[in-house]
């Protein structure tokens, strides 16, 4: 299958997803569940009926994953006439679906205007690999850090994402990939954790999650409650470039894996490729990584290292971030540079990026090499960038031209 063509999966794109998504109803998505039981009553829902409501709600949305009422069956008719008169539970619309020549998924994901704003688009990614497959999910449209290696910083922050955005993009994997169970099962059934394609999700797409910390954090905590979607924490990995207040929240408030965008062991080095830094330098952010509750070998923070030719991958690089990290359960992830176009910034060679794992391996750190995926549809690690915001440009692009062009015929 050719890698820009729309997949053909196992449940088809709904055609009336667009219409619901431009209803200014209010979302029962992402509510906790006070939330809901408020929205519930002031819809008229009586207040004794409320807690059995919104269970049943509950295990609708995110044990059955339905995007429609009507298929809610356990719930009288009447009821569901007042929640589809008040609500909304629909999917964001799927503007672009591909799939690369290695097996990963992007979609392109328009979700509707908020307030006086316009629609936005943002992309997730879906990585299948052998026994595990780890959703790749934004947490802002943009980014508003401006890091120099990567394609998603080259894109303005437009807005961040609400926790029902956040959650949507993990609902509508599930569906597009098979996971929630058939409208045939009974709805009183217990749905096996075992066989599912989402086993992971990594907070790495588009955006800084921890500049959009509580619906990040709301987001999380629905999706690792244990009467819904049910992952567990140790399989959700949420990754900052450095936001150090917040990773002290993050480990009391949602208590998942934590990944470090580090990329540099120099403060001047990393204030170039990683602006952040210069907010909070590498020894305020490695104090907050050694106070992140519960870490073990067995529960480590995952540092993640791009590796930039002639940049940072000399072997006393390699000396010195064995250095930084002594005393913290750590693993090093090592990312082979995902081109773009327009960067600046050349790959290390592989015998390069070997000779720098192998000198980590040897001081005791687990020092993979992850293995770049999706590069063909632009869905590999700081790739992601919405493909309305590359049409823009290319459109302004063509119209500068055409400019000139006409000026020049003037002339």
């Amino acid at each position: 299958m050719a890698a820009t063509e729309t997949l053909n999966l196992e449940r088809p794109i709904s055609t009336s997803v667009r219409p619901a998504l431009l209803s200014e109803k209010p979302t029962l998505i992402g509510l906790s569940r006070e939330e809901m039981g408020k929205a519930l009553i002031e819809v008229g829902v009586a207040e004794r009926q409320v807690k059995m409501r919104v269970s049943q709600l509950w295990h609708w949305l995110y044990v059955r994953g339905v995007s429609d009422f009507d298929h809610m069956a356990n719930i009288s008719k009447d009821m569901r006439e007042i929640l589809r008169r008040h609500f909304t539970i629909a999917r964001p619309e799927i503007v672009d679906e591909q799939i690369s020549s290695d097996g990963t998924r992007k979609w392109l994901l328009r979700f509707p205007p908020r307030g006086a704003g316009r629609p936005v688009e943002i992309e997730t990614v879906y990585i299948p690999e052998e026994g595990r497959g780890t959703l790749c999910i934004s947490s802002q449209v943009g980014c508003t850090l401006t890091c120099s290696f990567c394609h998603t910083g080259t894109q303005k922050l437009v807005r961040n994402l609400t926790a029902e955005e956040i959650l949507a993009q993990l609902l509508l994997a599930r569906d597009r990939l098979g996971d929630f169970p058939d409208r045939d099962t009974p709805a009183g059934a217990i749905v096996p954790a075992e066989g599912r394609k989402v086993t992971n999700v990594v907070m790495m797409g588009m955006g800084e999650p921890l500049y959009n910390f509580e619906s990040v954090k709301k987001a999380l905590l629905i999706a690792t409650d244990g009467d819904g979607l049910s992952l567990s924490k140790r399989r959700v990995t949420l990754s900052t470039s450095g936001i150090v207040p917040e990773i002290y929240r993050t480990g009391e408030e949602i208590g998942v894996m934590l990944a470090i965008s580090l990329h540099a062991v120099r403060d001047d080095l990393r204030d170039m490729l990683v602006p952040i830094n210069k907010k909070y330098p590498l020894k305020e952010l490695l104090d907050a990584c050694r106070a992140y509750p519960s870490l073990s070998n067995a529960r480590r923070i995952t540092f993640e290292y791009v590796m930039l030719d002639g940049v940072n991958d000399t072997l006393a690089d390699a000396k010195e971030l064995v250095r930084l990290l002594r005393g913290i359960p750590a693993k090093i992830n090592l990312i082979p540079f995902n081109p773009w176009p327009g960067t600046n910034y050349q790959c290390s060679s592989w015998e390069q990026i070997e000779k720098f794992a192998d000198f980590i391996n040897q001081a005791g750190y687990a020092s993979p090499i992850r293995t770049p995926r999706g590069r063909d549809i632009l869905a590999a690690c700081g790739q992601l960038k919405s493909e309305s915001e590359r049409m823009r440009k290319v459109d302004r692009m063509a119209f500068e031209a055409m400019m000139i062009a006409n000026h020049g015929a003037d002339d």
